[in-house]
C-alpha cells in the first residue's frame, strides 16, 4: 500500500523522483501517518495538514545541508519518514522510540529541537548568521504556526531578521486559522508566483535604483506597492519588519508550493511566505473536529475516536478536578478570572469559558503576557487563576518574579503536568517547578497528592493573598474525589444545567498555610546510635526507625514502602512554606530521614527539608529520592517512574540499599 515510501529512506531519493511523483508520495505519506498514530496515539491534525509542504521543502532544498526548523515540533512526523525514521514509527513517543518532536541526536535533518513552540525563527536565524561568517551558502528555513506566531519571541526574531538583508533565510508561515487570510484560490497562487518571481525583483530593483534620485517618488512608488499588496495580503505588516512577503498560497496544493519555493531560492534576503493549510487534511474525521484528533491515542481509524461509555468513567483527572473548582469558585466569588495560554482543552477551561466567557481569556502562545497580565488584574482586586502547565511556566519566569511576586500579588497558578509527563518527554516533563519556585520570595508552593487534597489546596490558594502555586500531575490520582465535587457532572460536563453550581456540599475547607499531615507513624523506638543496641535488637526490624517525608504524588508509593520498612510517614503538602515544627519534630524521634518528590533532586522539596534541618542543628542522614540530573525522555510514566526507583518496591528499595552499610546487624 505503501510501497513508493519503502525506497525514500532520505530526502536525497526523494528529489530522485520525477515531479509527477509527488502526489502519489503524499497520499501515501498521508496514509502511513493516520495508520500509524492510529496504532501509537501521537498528535494527527497536524501533521496531515503538513506533508505537502514537508514534501516540497525537502524536494526544493538540500537538506540536510539546507536547514529547516520546525515549529512547533509535533507537525514533523511526515519529516520523519522521509528522513530515515519509518520503522521507527511503530514506536512513536514511547519508551526507547522515536520521538514525538524532532531531537538533533535523533537524526542529523533535526536541525534543531522544538517541544516549545515560537523558537524556530530565532532559531534559524542564528544558524544563518553561523553560516554567513563560515561562509557557507545554505539555506535556512524556519517553519512556524500561526498559533507560535503569537509570542512575542517570533516579533523579537523577526524585528532582528529583517535586517539582515543578504542572508538566504525564509521564513514559512504555516496558517491553519488566522482570520486575516483571504480565500486561497488562482488569483492568490498567480499572486505568490508573480511576487516570488525573478521578473518581478529585477524591475523591482530597477526602479529603485532609477528612483533613488527622486526620493520622494521612491518613497511614493513603495508605499503603492504594499497598498496593492495589502490589497489581497496582510503583507504589510511582515513588510515592515523588512522581510520580503510572499503568499497567501494553498499550502496542499504542489504545483503552487514547488514553484514558489524554487523562486524563493532566486530572491536574496529575509523571505516571508504565507502558506494556507488545513488540520487534518485528507482524513475526514480530523478536518471537522481537529481538536479531538489533536493528540489522539489509540483508535480505529475506520471508525474513528469512539466517546468512552458513561460505565468506563470511574472517578476524574486532576485536570478535571481543577475545571470543575474553578467553576465553583468563580460561582462564589465574582474576583475569580481564568487565564490561558493557548491551552484550553489541556488545562480543562473548556466549561469554564462557556459558563464565564467575559472572566475567561486565552492570551495564545505568550506565556510572559499571561503572567503579567494576571498581575496588573490583581493590581485591580481581581482574583486571577493562571492554569499552566509547569513545562511552560518556565518561559514566564522573569514574570513571575518581577511582576507578581516581587509585589506580592494574589495571583494563582495552577500547575497542571507537574513530574513526569509520558510520552511528550524531555520538553514537557515538570521536573523543575518545585526548585525554581521555592527560591522565590513570597510565594507559596503546594503539592497534591490526591483529588480532594487538590481541591482543598486551589480553596486554600483562594482564601491567600499572595502568589500561590498548586502543583498537580497529568492523568487520574488515586481515586479520593472530594465530597464537594459532583462526579458525574465532572467527567459528563455536558450533564451540568447551565449556570448549575459543581458543589453539592459546602466547599472544603482551606488548609492551614505550611500544615503537613502526618499518615503513618512506626511502632519501632528509634535507635540513635547504632552502637547502643541492646538485647532488644534481636526482635526489632534491621533497619532503624525511619521517616519518609512525601510531597505530592510520591505521597502513595511511600505510604506502600513504609509498610515494608515499619517507617512513619508525613504528607508533607508544603514545599513552601515548610512545616519546620513537624520536620522537627519527627527527625529528632527517627534515626533516617526520607524526602520523595516527583521533581528535580538539586534544589527541590528535600533540599528544602535538609536546610531546614542544618539550620535548626539538627543533624540526621537524610536519603532525597526524585529525579536525577539528566533529561528524562518519553516513555509510559509509570514505567519511568519505576525505572528511577520511585514507585514503592523503588523507594523500599533505595531506603535499604542506602542505609545497610551502617545499619544493618
Amino acid at each position: 500500500m505503501y510501497d513508493i515510501l519503502q525506497n525514500l529512506d532520505a530526502p536525497s531519493a526523494l528529489r530522485a523522483l520525477p515531479r509527477e511523483a509527488l502526489p502519489e508520495v503524499v497520499e501515501a505519506l498521508r496514509g502511513f501517518i493516520l495508520e500509524s498514530v492510529s496504532r501509537t496515539g501521537g498528535h494527527l491534525s497536524s501533521n496531515l495538514g503538513t506533508i505537502e509542504l514537508t514534501v516540497a521543502l525537502h524536494y526544493v532544498f538540500d537538506t540536510p545541508w539546507d536547514r529547516i526548523v520546525w515549529d512547533v515540533g509535533h507537525q514533523t512526523y511526515a519529516h520523519k519518514i522521509l528522513t530515515g525514521r519509518r520503522e521507527g514509527m511503530a514506536q512513536l513517543r514511547q519508551q526507547g522510540g522515536v520521538s514525538g518532536f524532532p531531537r538533533r541526536c535523533e537524526s542529523i535533518y533535526d536541525a534543531f529541537g522544538a517541544g516549545h513552540s515560537s523558537t524556530s525563527i530565532s532559531a534559524a536565524l542564528g544558524m544563518a548568521l553561523a553560516s554567513h561568517l563560515k561562509k557557507e551558502m545554505r539555506y535556512t528555513l524556519a517553519v512556524i504556526g500561526d498559533g507560535a506566531m503569537t509570542a512575542g519571541m517570533a516579533f523579537e526574531a523577526m524585528n532582528h531578521a529583517g535586517v539582515c538583508d543578504d542572508l538566504p533565510f525564509i521564513i514559512v508561515l504555516n496558517d491553519n486559522e488566522m482570520s486575516i487570510s483571504p480565500p486561497v484560490g488562482a488569483l492568490n497562487r498567480y499572486l505568490a508566483r508573480l511576487l516570488s518571481g525573478s521578473l518581478y525583483a529585477k524591475t523591482r530593483q530597477g526602479l529603485e535604483r532609477m528612483l533613488r534620485i527622486a526620493p520622494p517618488v521612491l518613497r511614493f512608488m513603495q508605499r503603492m506597492e504594499e497598498h496593492a499588496k495589502g490589497m489581497f495580503v496582510p503583507a504589510t505588516l511582515f513588510e515592515e519588519f523588512g522581510l520580503n512577503y510572499i503568499g497567501p498560497i494553498d499550502g496542499h496544493d504542489l504545483d503552487s508550493l514547488i514553484p514558489t519555493l524554487q523562486n524563493l531560492k532566486k530572491l536574496k534576503g529575509p523571505q516571508f511566505l504565507h502558506i494556507i493549510t488545513k488540520k487534518g487534511q485528507g482524513y475526514k474525521l480530523a478536518e471537522a473536529d481537529p481538536i479531538l484528533y489533536h493528540g489522539p491515542g489509540r483508535f480505529n481509524p475506520a471508525v474513528g475516536i469512539e466517546p468512552t461509555p458513561p460505565s468506563t468513567m470511574n472517578g476524574c483527572t486532576y485536570t478535571q478536578v481543577f475545571g470543575a473548582w474553578l467553576c465553583d469558585a468563580a460561582q462564589r466569588d465574582t474576583r475569580v478570572v481564568g487565564i490561558t495560554p493557548a491551552m484550553r482543552e489541556g488545562s480543562g477551561l473548556v466549561e469554564f469559558e462557556q459558563r464565564f466567557p467575559h472572566r475567561y481569556y486565552d492570551v495564545g502562545i505568550a506565556e510572559q503576557h499571561a503572567i503579567t497580565l494576571a498581575g496588573g488584574m490583581a493590581t485591580e482586586g481581581l482574583c486571577p487563576v493562571v492554569a499552566i502547565y509547569s513545562t511552560f511556566l518556565q518561559r514566564g519566569y522573569d514574570q513571575l518574579i518581577h511582576d507578581v511576586a516581587l509585589q506580592n500579588l494574589h495571583v494563582i497558578f495552577a500547575l497542571d503536568r507537574g513530574g513526569l509527563v509520558g510520552a511528550d518527554g524531555a520538553t514537557h516533563n515538570g521536573a523543575y517547578d518545585l526548585a525554581f519556585l521555592r527560591c522565590i520570595p513570597n510565594m507559596v508552593v503546594m503539592a497534591a497528592s490526591d483529588e480532594q487534597e487538590c481541591w482543598q489546596m486551589l480553596e486554600t490558594a483562594l482564601h491567600h493573598t499572595g502568589p500561590v502555586a498548586v502543583r498537580y500531575p497529568r492523568g487520574k490520582g488515586p481515586g479520593r474525589l472530594p465530597a464537594c465535587m459532583l462526579v458525574e457532572a465532572s467527567t459528563c460536563p455536558e450533564k451540568r444545567s447551565a449556570g448549575g453550581s459543581t458543589a453539592v456540599q459546602p466547599p472544603l475547607p482551606p488548609l492551614a498555610l505550611g500544615s503537613a499531615e502526618l499518615r503513618r507513624i512506626s511502632i519501632q523506638p528509634p535507635l540513635h546510635d547504632k552502637n547502643d543496641a541492646d538485647s532488644a535488637s534481636n526482635t526489632r526490624s534491621t533497619l532503624p526507625r525511619i521517616a519518609i517525608f512525601a510531597f505530592g504524588t510520591l505521597l502513595e508509593p511511600s505510604l506502600k514502602a513504609a509498610e515494608a520498612l515499619d517507617a512513619t510517614v508525613v504528607n508533607m503538602r508544603f514545599i513552601k512554606p515548610l512545616d519546620e515544627a513537624m520536620l522537627h519534630q519527627i527527625a529528632q524521634t527517627h534515626d533516617l530521614l526520607v524526602t520523595t518528590e516527583e521533581g528535580c533532586i538539586m534544589g527541590g522539596a528535600g533540599s528544602a527539608c535538609v536546610e531546614s534541618l542544618l539550620a535548626a542543628h539538627i543533624v540526621r542522614p537524610v536519603l532525597q529520592l526524585g529525579l536525577p540530573d539528566c533529561f528524562i525522555d518519553h516513555g509510559d510514566a509509570p514505567t519511568l517512574l519505576s525505572e528511577y526507583g520511585l514507585d514503592a518496591p523503588g523507594i523500599e528499595k533505595a531506603i535499604r540499599k542506602h542505609f545497610e552499610a551502617d545499619w544493618a546487624e
